[in-house]
């Protein structure tokens, strides 16, 4: 499916998967709003990419998100793909060191973000009977690993968002998906307790990898619905 003039809404796109995918939806003529706290790294990424416009919003705000659909909505009319990328994680994961205020700051931003933007953009694409939700989770979100609780419990999360929100909202012809990475080389890179190794690094996939990968699904016509992937670095 052509997705010239199609909007779409990136959440989390100062940097790594979420950056990418403002940048390959721009180039496929759809019309983007890109959004993150960081305005340093919105600027750099509207001077990279000619065409996509940014705003800065806090995904752990619902008044916030709420504003930035909007104003997407106030400058474009429709939103038709909203992609929520934001995600941290913590070097305190582990039950001994997690403590009430990190695991609130987990939650607000790995799940509770998904949540707010997500109703408020549903009422606009169940008004237009169409609309797309992609989701950026992780492999930590199905398979138990050392990411820690808070981590693993946020991106289940949004794997049981989105599913709902498909089985809900089918009729209104929104569609969701979410994406599960493996290893990807990114800032979140640098929470972790110890860093991978560069033999490890050398073999994770890269931003756009993931990014390829949303861009494909928003490709699909609408009668097709891809509701879970994962994409994986071929050393797992």
């Amino acid at each position: 499916m052509a997705l010239q003039d199609q909007v779409v809404l990136v959440v989390g796109a100062s940097s790594g998967i979420g950056r990418e995918t403002a940048i390959l939806f721009a180039r496929e003529g759809c019309r983007v709003m890109a959004a993150a706290r960081r305005e340093d790294r919105l600027k750099a990424l509207a001077a990279d990419a000619p065409g996509i416009e940014i705003t800065v919003a806090d995904a752990s705000s619902a008044d916030e998100m709420d504003r930035l659909c909007g104003q997407t909505i106030k400058r474009f009319g429709k939103i038709d793909v909203m992609v929520y990328a934001t995600g941290t994680n913590t070097p305190d994961r582990s039950m001994a060191r997690l403590t009430p205020a990190i695991w609130d700051m987990m939650m607000g931003v790995n799940l509770n973000g998904a949540y707010y933007i997500t109703q408020a953009v549903l009422p606009h694409m169940r008004e237009a009977r169409a609309g797309h939700l992609i989701y950026i989770s992780s492999i930590s979100g199905l398979v138990p690993d050392v990411s820690g609780a808070a981590y693993q419990a946020g991106k289940r999360g949004i794997l049981g968002l989105a599913h709902a929100v498909r089985v809900e909202e089918k009729e209104n012809g929104i569609r969701t998906c979410v994406v599960c990475p493996g290893l990807v080389e990114t800032e979140i890179l640098a929470k972790r307790p110890v860093r991978p190794t560069a033999e490890i690094l050398a073999k994770a996939l890269q931003p756009g990898d993931v990014a390829e990968m949303v861009l494909a699904v928003a490709k699909l016509p609408a009668r097709a619905v891809v509701p879970e992937l994962q994409i994986l670095p071929t050393y797992l």
